[in-house]
């Protein structure tokens, strides 16, 4: 009995979401992306289903981290758009007897897998996909891992960069806090944004970093998920790249040039795993973002280009896109 009992009581909390205020322009409106719109109702409803369906969210819920499953069904509402604008632009389309086949297995069938329940993003993210209709959302998948799959091969970037807040070879934390870290990095993001010479005459005064760094995604496939390979050239940004390990680790770099026309030469290639693959996926889908017309209740956030997530608010977005001699956010 004491089970149904604190299932109830859990169910009963995750519908207490839909209490919470949103602004009058958007009230009962979640997202509208390219004119389709998701409804807060509709994003409840999935919440509740998590919640009966999946021990993850009940524990989720028990946590009071609801607000992540909330967000993340509005974040893939907004890529699913995302993304099949950009495979028609791209050329590509998913084999539906691919999916088909997948599909008499059916991996979303089952619970969210306990390996991905120890990183709220991935157990998230594995979550949402089986609230989701099944076909849609691992054709959404097949279509990111194209799009990785068709980039890495000739993607490359050259950047400038400083570093803030890194560990010591030794692996000892540096002493400066995250919050410090943070407000730095972004801060010399704006300012390389205005002169991005100032990053060589940093180097030469002591600071961590480099100029003329030249890498190929497929030298890196890790860092081929993040931001860096995701902007145009000359353009400032301020990112973590592992703020899961090192949290006051920052850099804040000026990506010169992202060059996909040819083939790229290197003897460093790494193959990606599939996990890498869809991350590299989602971050190609960054230049199209920029063209899907969409609004999101405050409610759950804002977009944020750094993590290509919803940030809870425009003050916790993950770093900052800045184009070089403006300073005004990039559109991604």
């Amino acid at each position: 009995m004491g089970r149904p009992r604190a299932l109830v009581a859990v169910v009963a909390g995750a519908f207490l979401l839909a209490g919470c205020g949103a602004g009058p322009s958007q009230v009962g409106t979640a997202a509208v992306v390219d004119g389709k719109v998701t409804s807060i109702d509709q994003v409840q409803d999935l919440l509740n289903r998590a919640v009966r369906e999946q021990p993850y969210a009940q524990e989720l819920a028990s946590q009071h981290k609801l607000d992540l499953v909330g967000r993340e069904i509005v974040r893939q509402t907004v890529l699913h758009e995302v993304v099949a604008k950009a495979a028609r632009k791209e050329g590509l389309t998913a084999d539906q007897s691919a999916i088909t086949e997948a599909l008499q297995k059916d991996p979303l069938a089952a619970a969210v897998p306990a390996g991905a329940v120890q990183d709220d993003a991935a157990g998230v993210t594995q979550l949402v996909w089986r609230l989701r209709d099944h076909r849609e959302a691992l054709t959404d998948q097949y279509l990111e891992q194209q799009l990785a799959v068709k980039y890495l091969p000739s993607l490359s970037i050259n950047f400038d960069y400083t570093s803030i807040g890194a560990p010591t070879s030794e692996g000892q934390a540096p002493s400066v806090d995250a919050k410090t870290a943070r407000s730095e990095a972004i801060a010399k993001a704006q300012e390389y944004a205005k002169n991005p010479n100032a990053i060589a005459a940093e180097l030469q005064n002591g600071a961590q970093g480099n100029v003329g760094q030249q890498v190929p995604a497929l030298s890196s496939p890790e860092d081929a998920a993040t931001v860096l390979f995701g902007v145009p050239g000359n353009t400032a940004i301020a990112f973590q790249p592992n703020p899961a390990s090192a949290p006051t680790w920052w850099v804040a770099a000026v990506v010169r040039q992202r060059s996909t026309g040819q083939q790229v030469a290197t003897d460093q290639v790494q193959q990606p795993t599939a996990a890498q693959l869809g991350a590299i996926g989602v971050r190609m889908l960054q230049p199209y973002v920029g063209e899907v017309d969409y609004k999101i209740n405050p409610r759950y956030g804002v977009w944020d280009s750094v993590g290509m997530n919803l940030a809870p608010s425009a003050s916790e977005l993950a770093g900052v896109v800045v184009p070089v001699h403006g300073g005004a956010p990039a559109q991604q």
